[in-house]
């Protein structure tokens, strides 16, 4: 079990990192190839003013129309995707981490509030998948590769939540806990997940079209 986990947290980790680094570096420069090679006149109107806006407008919760008409997603949503992206970075076990391979280290959450934010991102996956179950339109557009997503998601953080409250069993926790989260991070670029990297490009994008162009 211990060879397992110097395996998953070091060789494993390495090769994750360098794929989403090495994975979105390439899909971010293959995008930005296409476009100006099919439709270059889009660089022509891009403008700093209307991408930020818009980015910034949908940053925003209850900013926009659809986000208004469905409230209680708008609330999962936000809270959702803030947890995700905030614990990984600010958990206190992740920073002393860093701190030992690099000798960096930065603020981090106390062990209370991580440890809700962690539940938050579980409730959340949870109300997706019911959502994804239950609601006609959502279950239309729904494929197999959606559940699998949003249980790549989930696991670091169910994994990870058992693993600190030491449920179960502890290193069968912890070494499925890294293992997910090397998965989660190798899979981002090459996923729908990759949503994280073109966001922004596309908010950008809409904004300068209907800002500067109509």
């Amino acid at each position: 079990m211990h060879s397992f986990y110097n395996f998953v947290s070091g060789p494993l980790a390495w090769i994750a990192f360098l794929l989403f680094i090495g994975g979105s570096l390439y899909r971010i420069a293959t995008m930005l190839m296409m476009v100006a090679a099919k439709e270059r006149f889009i660089f022509s109107y891009m403008s700093w003013r209307y991408s930020l806006r818009s980015i910034l407008h949908w940053m925003t919760p209850f900013a926009t129309v659809n986000w208004r008409r469905q409230p209680v997603l708008t609330v999962v949503t936000f809270a959702f995707h803030i947890c995700l992206i905030v614990v990984p970075i600010f958990l206190l076990s992740h920073v002393v981490l860093w701190d030992e391979a690099f000798g960096v280290s930065w603020w981090t959450l106390p062990d209370a509030l991580a440890d809700a934010m962690t539940v938050i991102v579980i409730l959340g996956a949870v109300y997706f998948l019911v959502r994804r179950l239950t609601q006609p339109e959502v279950k239309f557009v729904t494929s197999t590769s959606d559940f699998v997503i949003l249980a790549i998601v989930a696991a670091p953080f169910v994994t990870g939540f058992l693993a600190y409250h030491q449920w179960f069993a502890y290193p069968l926790m912890m070494n499925l806990h890294v293992l997910s989260g090397n998965i989660m991070l190798a899979a981002i670029p090459f996923t729908r997940l990759s949503h994280m990297l073109f966001a922004p490009f596309t908010r950008a994008y809409m904004g300068s079209e209907f800002g500067k162009v109509r």
